[in-house]
């Protein structure tokens, strides 16, 4: 039984199996035919909240995310409710409150911020970390308690629908990103929730909730290392699980992952909550449940705690205890969690009897100077002739579906695309300035010019005409093409919009080689939520003047775009996936061993467009001198210094990658692994030293015998502008006996050797005069 204070055991045994029951369920406020979650409508979540909470409620669902409300509003309503529960409830114990919170609260009138595979290419924990606590502390404000982020599944296939909901395809990146987003949450108060444990981006083709094939040494190597840091490091009180199965297993259902795994392998001591209906999913898609009661005695006995949305499947557990189908102690576990959570978080104490606030702003100027520092560090310069900067043309053309569009620059966990579309008469409650707006307040001095082209999606080409010669008559066209974000069938990427190909949406690509046909330099602005198989634009003839790549960068996007166009801001962003040559080169990762890179022996490549890791800016920049220790114990830690130079005319801030390689191990090893980096600003001729302190648990693997092991022998390191291009490099040879790594091991719970183990920045000079040859 998990550990508890005297003053929950004592509230334990005062309860009746109904009242243990209700606290392990939610119910959802206001769901109607909105479908914001996958087969909400053959759920049965429905009814009267006070007939359903007679016993009691474990958690309100999206109180605030359902609809569109007002907040000070809903508030008096929340209040209202919770004094209910403890007055007219016999145990009088309020009821937890949860809500998505992937890009910022998802929430009528709240800030928008980028979606998380913007984080990643921020390469810049330290301000994700900052965004959250800005995040948490509104949500706690309105009564919130828990949040449903972040998603810390690694990125495998970029067809996969989901991806924007993703930091990274490397789990370290994704771990310390996800890491600093669980510290900033929950400093502010409110529980975050990691999800999806385990594997879900793995699933067979891209394809949602499709079977997930991956072997033990994938799951502990790759996918199982972002939950480890997010534990051990963050701190995170609540797990998701997966919809997948694993070989055949339902996650849900699953002892060996949520009891064996997460709780005795890692200590996790929070709570488990279902995705929503994967209780119930157990019958009804997996079939391995023959009705809902067996489905609720599954994941309940693998680790469940707590069925949401709704109670869907698990008031079947209170026949179940009375009949002695089921013992009690299963039920008793899973609440004493509940009561510790709900304890922690101050609700066994709050009465609710003060008064909430009457106005309430859910996007003041600190969150969206937040949201807008986010954008302006997570575009990513792909490609440039030298067109970028803007030098203030006279005529400007801004062509495509997502120049004009708000909703195109937000995920599909926003507001605005997750919920506003079953509510089109609706405002969208917050200011998002499109990009075209934005070109046009950020160059005041140049004719902006608009053509649509085309939409995201289908097949008109009528408007192709108007926008070639728009684009004939001017200096520059900027493209601004890509994606809409939406759920299950409505938009191109999101939650079930899984796709067969990695070509731009509809005519899009037609559209960019018309306009470059005209001769006009094209700037190609891509807004998606997944990369794209855009070699045609970037290599060639064919190339583009210039590619920026956007991740769906929030309500500030538009300006944060406008402002890497005209220079006012140098690109920082490095790409957190690898940019396909091919959906039929997928699934594709830059942590590949030898033979799943580029070969003779095939004709088919899987060389990437451009690699993990890589950005451009607008100044120079290089690195030399990686110097480390000849030998390091096993059980040791690697201190590498290098030294980065500002070899431009520019300021700018570049994105340090330090990268390492077993040159031999018992088992097959990626050609490539990040080892650490650190964000370093610089200015003209300014050069800085920069040492990582890598804790040798970063080069362990799972070898032949399932053990986590750092052997001896010799590691390649590296230091460039990707994953690919080592600019400096060196060697390290790991010496002594094979050291094997356990979360028991007291170096693997402090942050040294799983946490943000990031370069620091040890010496940063001032600027240095160059000399003609570019030398100091």
């Amino acid at each position: 039984m998990p550990e508890a204070s005297a003053r929950v055991r004592e509230l334990l045994a005062r309860m009746t199996i109904e009242e243990k029951v209700a606290q392990l369920v939610g119910f959802w406020v206001d769901q109607g035919g909105e479908v914001v979650a996958p087969m909400a409508g053959e759920m049965a979540t429905s009814g009267r909240l006070a007939e359903a909470t007679q016993h009691g409620l474990g958690h309100l669902t999206r109180v605030y995310g359902t609809r569109p409300v007002d907040p000070a509003e809903r508030m008096a309503w929340l209040w209202a409710e919770q004094r209910r529960l403890r007055s007219q409830t016999r145990l009088g114990i309020p009821a937890l409150v949860h809500e998505e919170c992937l890009t910022g609260l998802a929430a009528w009138q709240a800030a928008t911020y980028p979606t998380p595979l913007a984080w990643g290419a921020t390469f810049d924990p330290d301000l994700v970390r900052e965004a959250a606590g800005l995040i948490g502390a509104s949500m706690r404000d309105l009564g919130v308690h828990q949040g449903l982020a972040p998603v810390l599944d690694v990125i495998r296939d970029p067809r996969w629908g989901r991806v924007d909901e993703c930091i990274a395809e490397d789990p370290y990146l994704v771990g310390t990103v996800g890491t600093a987003y669980v510290q900033g949450l929950q400093g502010a108060g409110v529980h975050a929730t990691l999800k999806h444990f385990l594997g879900y981006s793995a699933s067979r083709a891209g394809r949602n909730h499709a079977p997930v094939e991956a072997g033990p040494r994938t799951i502990a190597d790759v996918f199982l290392p972002p939950f480890e840091m997010a534990l051990l490091d963050g701190g995170a009180r609540s797990v998701m699980n997966a919809y997948v199965e694993l070989d055949g297993i339902p996650v849900a259902s699953s002892s060996q992952y949520l009891t064996d795994v997460l709780r005795d392998g890692l200590g996790f001591d929070g709570v488990v909550v279902a995705d929503y209906f994967a209780v119930a999913f157990l019958h009804l898609m997996h079939a391995v449940a023959a009705d809902r009661a067996e489905a609720a005695t599954l994941a309940l006995t693998a680790g469940i705690d707590v069925e949401l949305p709704g109670a869907d499947a698990y008031p079947e557990l209170v026949e179940l205890v009375r009949s002695g189908t089921l013992d009690e102690s299963w039920v008793d576990r899973a609440v004493l969690r509940v009561l510790n959570q709900k304890e922690s978080l101050g609700l066994l104490d709050a009465t609710f009897e003060d008064a909430p606030p009457t106005e309430i702003d859910l996007d003041p100027p600190e969150q969206r100077e937040m949201a807008r520092r986010l954008a302006e560090e997570s575009v990513v310069l792909l490609t440039n002739d030298g067109h970028l900067p803007l030098a203030g043309p006279a005529r400007v053309a801004v062509i495509g579906p997502n120049a004009d569009r708000s909703e195109a620059l937000m995920g599909c966990y926003s507001f605005v695309n997750h919920v506003m579309p079953y509510h089109p008469d609706e405002p969208a409650g917050i200011e998002v300035p499109t990009v075209l707006e934005a070109l046009r307040s950020e160059l005041p001095g140049s004719t902006v010019r608009y053509a649509p082209g085309c939409t995201v999606e289908g097949e008109d080409r009528s408007a192709f005409d108007e926008a070639v010669a728009l684009a004939r008559e001017s200096d520059v066209a900027i493209l601004v093409m890509g994606d809409q974000a939406g759920l299950f069938g409505r938009g191109t990427v999101g939650e079930g919009n899984d796709s067969e190909s990695l070509e731009l949406p509809g005519v899009q690509r037609e559209l960019v080689e018309a306009v470059q046909a005209t001769g006009t330099p094209v700037v190609l602005v891509l807004v998606t939520g997944r990369p794209y198989a855009i070699g045609w634009a970037v290599e060639g003839p064919g190339a583009a003047a210039a590619v920026v790549q956007s991740f769906f960068p929030g309500e500030e996007g538009g300006t944060a775009i406008a402002r890497v166009l005209s220079g006012r801001v140098n690109p920082s962003g490095r790409l957190p996936i690898t940019m396909p040559r091919s959906a039929g080169a997928q699934p594709y990762s830059y942590l590949h061993p030898i033979l799943g890179g580029p070969s003779d022996v095939t004709a088919a490549t899987s060389a990437p467009v451009l690699p993990f890791g890589h950005g451009l800016s607008y100044t120079t920049v290089e690195h030399s001198g990686l110097a480390v220790d000849p030998e390091v114990p096993t059980d040791g830690t690697v201190v590498v210094d290098v030294v980065v130079r500002n070899t431009g005319d520019r300021a700018g801030t570049d994105v340090v990658q330090l990268y390492g390689r077993d040159v031999h191990a018992a088992v097959t090893r990626p050609v490539a692994q990040l080892l650490g980096y650190r964000r370093v600003d610089l200015e003209p001729g300014e050069s800085a030293s920069v040492r990582f302190a890598v804790p040798t648990a970063r080069l362990a693997y799972t070898d032949r015998s399932m053990r986590k092991v750092v052997e001896p022998g010799e590691v390649e390191l590296w230091v460039g502008p990707s994953c690919e291009a080592k600019e400096t490099s060196a060697t390290v040879r790991l010496t002594g006996a094979v050291h094997a790594v356990t979360t028991a091991d007291p170096r693997l719970t402090t942050s040294e050797v799983l946490g943000d183990g990031l370069g620091e920045v040890a010496l940063a000079d001032a600027a240095v005069p160059l000399d003609e040859a570019g030398a100091l």
